[in-house]
């Protein structure tokens, strides 16, 4: 639905150290009945890492009401280009409209961005009207209003039958499935939603191992997402479920996953990219080896 939005005008763009950050919005001037939608693309060199602002503290008069970020994306020159879309809804009667400086990583400090305030409104005096405007008569307002009612009620079960049937379809599609195709659909599921680019790191790894216990759940059929690392690791070797060097791939990769959910240990873009590599690994190769063993 972002490929919609008709961004106006650049409101911001600077570039330093190798690190390029451009905002562009649809509207400068705040009008309180319409959302304004901000663009942030952020272009590092080859060999740079840097994460797109987390502008959520940092909006003044507004309210977020969602961001989505794009997968990180690698141009023809070597350099990555990421960009995360922010809604901002206008807060009535606020006394300023503006983005507050934050930073980019280490690179530089940006903003702050100042929207133009809303014209302001004509006093209500609550006087009489000296001509009051005539209204339809009270019934086909009444009419007019139960077909609305009809059709929005219409719709929007229509809405909900096509949702429902969508995720039915779905559901019964991936049920059967074989468990690595299983595992392959819900991790890629999983990479489209851009945790670790919003910061939600301990999301991210808690979805991310309950991909792979899934996996290990319908595979072996040990209960793994009902398990601690250390049970779970314990039941599969009791079993001698898989090859050594994949359950010490698999250890590793839960117990470090363990660190960042539980340990507080703060993660890193690197670190979420080590895990979903590790993760992979295992997969394939767990399936590799069952395929083995099978034949």
């Amino acid at each position: 639905m972002h490929s919609f939005i008709v961004l106006a005008a650049t409101v911001l763009s600077i570039a330093k150290g190798g690190v390029e950050l451009s905002i562009d919005c649809d509207a400068q001037k705040v009008d309180p009945a319409r959302n304004i939608n901000l663009e942030l693309t952020l272009t590092t060199d080859r060999g740079i890492s840097a994460a797109p602002p987390d502008l959520r503290d940092r909006v003044r008069g507004f309210s977020l009401a969602e961001d989505f970020a794009s997968e990180p994306e690698t141009m023809k020159d070597g350099r990555v280009r990421q960009v995360v879309t922010w809604k901002l809804v206008p807060e009535p009667y606020a006394e300023r409209y503006r983005i507050a400086p934050f930073s980019v990583g280490e690179f530089f400090v940006a903003g702050p961005i100042e929207f133009e305030p809303p014209d302001p409104r004509e006093p209500v005096t609550g006087g009489m009207e000296i001509n009051p405007r005539k209204d339809l008569p009270p019934l086909s307002w009444k009419l007019a209003g139960v077909a609305l009612g009809i059709l929005a009620l219409a719709a929007l079960a229509v809405f909900l039958v096509v949702v429902l049937v969508k995720y039915v379809s779905r559901r019964i599609h991936e049920h059967m499935m074989s468990p690595i195709e299983r595992a392959w659909v819900e991790l890629d599921r999983l990479l489209k939603k851009g945790l670790p680019g919003r910061g939600r790191y301990k999301d991210f790894y808690v979805e991310l191992t309950m991909v792979v216990r899934r996996y290990v759940q319908r595979r072996y059929g040990i209960k793994a997402p009902h398990m601690t690392t250390e049970e779970f690791l314990k039941r599969l070797g009791e079993l001698g479920l898989g090859a050594r060097a994949q359950s010490e791939s698999l250890a590793r990769f839960l117990e470090s996953a363990d660190m960042v959910k539980f340990a507080g240990i703060e993660a890193t873009p690197e670190m979420a990219d080590e895990a979903t590599g590790a993760a992979r690994t295992y997969l394939r190769d767990d399936d590799a080896t069952s395929k083995g063993a099978n034949a």
